[in-house]
């Protein structure tokens, strides 16, 4: 099945110039010389540790090209939507999109950056051979399967030597996107797990499992972990080298994460047939679809006090909407399909400093 939904780069900045060329970005005055780029100029973000290493890669690209020192710290969603609320950063990444009530209250502008996909991995399994359902992963989290040779795992496995280990349960410590995410899949998949654990940030866990901090921290500590299972994003797991599992998709398919089953559950989605950025993209169907897949976010002021404040994000945040897809290639992560980001494009005219001025952030 061919998936390739990427046009060259400059198709790609063709698509999105459509959006812009019928007369919104003259008409707003966003197309004008606007502030010199200057080594002075500095960006700082904080949020969802998910997309982090890809939003490092656009940074320094970006740094190389302008001279804008952009700065990242992966202090998790949570953290995210909270130093975004509080204005303590020029942007924030999340993985748990807002609805517009919570937007509006806030007064923030969310725009969709890419794709990508939490994957469980294992302690003690060479990578890609373990098999597990949704309902079997969510009774493992839950604390219900508190060994690798149980008879629910043996059962999707026959032929795998499994281990007489305890299963070691790790979780995040931190309100994280990847904990909602994962969350929200097992409850899908399990009345069962909706029930007793839910879905969430950072869930009522059951019994006492090991807790870590952030992406990095959770692939150090299953790492160091005999018979342990955690949750990464993908682009942890080819870094790091850890081993992911199979799990069986709405099509009743063993896949393994891959940048393949990204593009394929998008291609699946409302977020392609309708640009509904905020829909979830778990369980989608189509035979090579990952179960686990994610758009993740950043947020911006809606009302920044002067146009000034918030060009500087904004500039960066625009070219890696020109940019980012091609540095998004061998990252772990998806871009946004080229029509998407095309009508995405528009939510960069929410934002409406209280100063009346616009923002330049289309001065390339």
């Amino acid at each position: 099945m061919t998936m390739n939904f990427k046009p060259p780069r400059t198709d790609r900045r063709r698509a999105l110039g459509l959006v812009l060329g019928s007369g919104l970005a003259t008409g707003l005055g966003l197309i004008g010389p606007g502030p010199a780029w200057g080594a002075s100029a500095r960006v700082q973000g904080a949020g969802a540790t998910f997309p982090s290493k890809v939003y490092a890669r656009w940074a320094a690209d970006y740094a190389r090209q302008t001279g804008v020192d952009v700065r990242y710290q992966p202090t998790g969603s949570g953290n995210g939507i909270e130093q975004a609320t509080r204005r303590s950063v020029d942007f924030a990444g999340s993985d748990v999109p807002l609805g517009p009530d919570a937007l509006g209250q806030k007064r923030l502008v969310q725009i969709p950056t890419c794709v990508g996909g939490v994957v469980p991995v294992v302690n003690g399994f060479e990578p890609d051979r373990l098999r597990l359902t949704g309902e079997v992963l969510a009774a493992i989290f839950a604390g219900d399967i508190q060994r690798w040779d149980d008879a629910r795992i043996a059962t999707l496995n026959p032929g795998l030597s499994l281990p007489a280990r305890r299963i070691v349960r790790v979780v995040r410590g931190d309100k994280s996107g990847s904990t909602e995410g994962l969350t929200r899949y097992l409850a899908g998949q399990s009345p069962a797990f909706a029930k007793q654990v839910g879905e969430g940030v950072m869930p009522a866990w059951p019994g006492e499992p090991l807790r870590a901090e952030g992406n990095d921290g959770m692939s150090a500590l299953v790492r160091a972990t005999p018979g342990a299972i955690g949750y990464v994003s993908y682009d942890r797991v080819v870094a790091d080298g850890l081993a992911g599992v199979r799990l069986r998709n709405r099509e009743g398919r063993w896949v393994a994460a891959s940048e393949a089953g990204f593009r394929a559950a998008i291609l699946h989605s409302p977020l392609y047939r309708d640009g509904s950025d905020t829909a979830s993209l778990m369980d989608m169907r189509g035979p090579d679809s990952w179960p686990l897949t994610m758009t993740t976010f950043v947020l911006l002021d809606a009302a920044p006090a002067t146009a000034a404040a918030v060009e500087p994000a904004m500039r960066f945040l625009y070219w890696c909407f020109l940019h980012g897809d091609a540095l998004t290639q061998g990252t772990g992560f998806a871009p946004l399909p080229t029509a998407v980001q095309a009508r995405l494009t528009a939510r960069f005219a929410q934002v409406k400093p209280r100063d009346g001025q616009f923002p330049h952030y289309l001065s390339f």
